[in-house]
């Protein structure tokens, strides 16, 4: 049963969505334990939606520590059919300013230690990942964008610029880059750096989820000459500047949303992804991933 089709994942700075009414919150079990906190739902605009903090409502979760699993699978229950990831980062191109919002549509994976699949037990499956990101629903993310930046609506989003398309570093953390590894990513052509989209992304897929990340540049990562006078203080401002902003984009996407859902590959992305024969397959791991394999037993 669907209980929300839009899910959204609240990064660093952003805990709660202040626009959502009737909320409620839901606790949710899953195969792989539970989610990093209570899944609040609620209606935004007119349209039912799941949110999810994803370090949890304290922040008391480090990036390496993040139920990414229980995270996607809990959504899945909820009936989840696309999800927005909104994720503070580092910016690693001059031109993606602190403040500015860049919907990547390419990650390179630099983590060490994340658990990024439902599959094993005994069922093995490969889903297609080059194009990581739903490119239909990433397009919506950003005509949201547009919509609140160009034009008489500017002053929706002060001070933001749209990037669309770039390539996400997801790194291990806690620390960040070194200034060697920053400028190493930089020659690679990537646009900003994070700890978190790349395993999401990845189990989204597996979970049959439509997803798109919305990146939002809290400040340059270390590579920049004036790296130095960058402050805790600044980050954190940009980091609530950043959670206003977000929320301002997320309501005009699922708006667009709920009124034009677009197709996405991601619906049907296990349909030729599992190699083993289900019918031989262990009945314990069938069970465990029943909300995913179900449609094709």
């Amino acid at each position: 049963m669907t209980i929300a089709q839009i899910g959204i994942i609240g990064g660093s700075g952003l805990y709660k969505m202040e626009s959502l009414k009737d909320v409620e919150e839901l606790e949710v079990q899953t195969p792989f334990g539970s989610p990093s906190d209570a899944l609040i739902l609620g209606t935004l605009g007119e349209t039912r939606v799941a949110f999810l903090a994803r370090h949890g409502r304290n922040h008391t979760l480090l990036p390496s520590e993040l139920p990414f699993r229980a995270n996607i699978y809990a959504m899945k229950q909820l009936g989840v059919e696309y999800l927005i990831s909104a994720s503070a980062v580092g910016s690693l191109k001059e031109e993606a300013k602190p403040l500015d919002m860049v919907v990547p549509d390419q990650f390179i994976d630099r983590t060490k230690n994340r658990i990024s699949t439902f599959f094993g037990e005994g069922i093995v499956a490969h889903i297609t990942f080059g194009e990581p990101i739903c490119k239909n629903l990433a397009s919506v993310v950003a005509d949201a964008i547009a919509t609140l930046t160009e034009g008489n609506a500017s002053l929706n989003l002060p001070d933001v610029s749209l990037h669309r398309g770039g390539t996400y570093v997801c790194m291990e953390g806690p620390a960040f880059s070194t200034k060697a590894e920053s400028n190493l990513y930089r020659s690679w052509g990537a646009t900003v750096i994070g700890m978190t989209n790349l395993p999401e992304a990845k189990l989204a897929r597996e979970a049959e989820i439509a997803y798109a990340t919305l990146a939002l540049v809290t400040d340059y990562d270390c590579w920049h000459p004036d790296h130095d006078s960058v402050t805790v203080e600044m980050v954190i401002g940009n980091l609530h500047k950043n959670a206003v902003n977000a929320q301002k984009v997320i309501q005009e996407t699922v708006k667009r949303l709920t009124e034009n859902p677009p197709a996405s590959d991601a619906h049907s992305a296990l349909k030729y992804a599992i190699l083993t024969n289900l019918d031989k397959a262990p009945a314990a791991t069938k069970e465990k991933l029943g909300l995913l394999l179900n449609k094709y037993l």
